[in-house]
């Protein structure tokens, strides 16, 4: 019961940020079928944490409207405008990282009878195909506590797993019309003032404060504040 109500907000996360042509709805699929060959290109990816799953995404033709990208450049792919939508689904399961989505044949997940499948339905039509593959093991509870102390010690097992270290001065929202219209000399304003503590992120999510320093001509940050669960982004 635990897996299916956190399969089911999974698919529901996804589907808020999914940027079909028409909003979309997730429901549990009991027949688990879909248009054959369509696995073969699904956009999948591997979250990590203390509850870990697999995820899969299937969107039929025409679903993602080309407004979605703005353009056919090839700075932005189908991956960069779906990615949102399974971190918002995998961020239901707590802490952890979803590692990189990759475009490819997700049939064996599609077919595993431990994976919980959604149809994505709009319109009365099918918009795509959501799966979700919980791992044995996982010991959190749906809206609520660890149900043992044992799931913390089992994040030990990533220890040497490799996370992307980011130190962002500055942020600003930009259309893509106007990235792919930058050229070299033009100036991005951003939205902190000079000498304004820069933001030091793991995998995109915010874990201390520092500030920018010149070490042996090298660029480097001094950590002036380290931020608890509450303060950051987990």
């Amino acid at each position: 019961m635990i897996t299916t109500n956190l399969s089911q907000a999974a698919a529901d996360a996804l589907v808020e940020l999914l940027p079909t042509s028409v909003p979309a709805r997730a429901s549990l699929s009991t027949t688990r079928q879909m248009p054959s060959g369509l696995a073969a290109s699904a956009l999948s990816g591997s979250f990590v944490g203390a509850t870990s799953a697999d995820v899969a995404l299937i969107l039929a033709d025409g679903s993602v409207p080309v407004e979605a990208a703005g353009t056919d450049s090839p700075l932005v792919s189908p991956s960069d405008i779906l990615r949102p939508a399974l971190e918002a689904a995998t961020a239901v399961l707590g802490a952890g990282v979803l590692g990189a989505t990759l475009t490819g044949d997700a049939t064996a997940l599609f077919a595993d009878p431990e994976a919980t499948i959604f149809e994505l339905t709009g319109n009365g039509r099918a918009q795509g195909w959501f799966a979700i593959r919980i791992r044995s093991g996982a010991t959190k509870s749906f809206g609520g506590p660890f149900a043992s102390s044992s799931a913390a010690g089992k994040l030990g097992r990533i220890n040497n797993v490799e996370m992307s270290m980011t130190v962002e001065i500055g942020r600003t929202r930009m259309s893509v019309r106007d990235v792919l219209d930058l050229e070299p000399g033009g100036v991005i304003e951003l939205d902190r003032s000079a000498g304004a503590p820069a933001d030091v992120l793991l995998n995109g999510r915010l874990i201390a404060h520092g500030e920018v320093v010149v070490v042996d001509q090298d660029y480097a940050v001094r950590i002036t504040r380290i931020l608890d669960v509450a303060e950051g982004s987990f």
